[in-house]
């Protein structure tokens, strides 16, 4: 089997509002949109956002590389997204982490290299 194409995907109650977070907070470029799935590009990697979610909270094992973890916790909270973590230093290094939500539910980390 030759695997064609990999795609990451989340639900969400509210298709639109997901994508439109996204594309605020994280940059995503919208490549498909219909009426039960949209698929958005960040940093080449794809993701589907399907319709018909329960906006219940939702551990999704994304992680998103930033290069300034406190203002991408900052860009996320302006687009409506929550942080369920803080950003803070640890053994006197910049904060590396920030555990976040999308307007779904959705949870995600925000990461810096080390």
């Amino acid at each position: 089997m030759k695997v064609e194409r990999v795609k990451y995907v989340i639900w969400a109650a509210d298709k639109e509002r997901a994508v439109e977070f996204y594309r605020q907070a994280l940059g995503a470029t919208v490549t498909k949109a219909n009426d039960a799935i949209s698929e958005i590009e960040i940093a080449g990697a794809t993701i589907g956002i399907h319709g018909g979610g329960e906006g219940k909270t939702t551990w999704t094992g994304m992680s998103f590389q930033v290069a300034d973890v406190v203002a991408g916790a900052q860009v996320v909270q302006a687009a409506g997204g929550f942080l369920t973590r803080e950003p803070r230093e640890e053994n006197g290094e910049p904060p590396h982490l920030a555990m976040c939500r999308d307007t779904d539910g959705n949870e995600f980390m925000l990461t810096r290299a080390r």
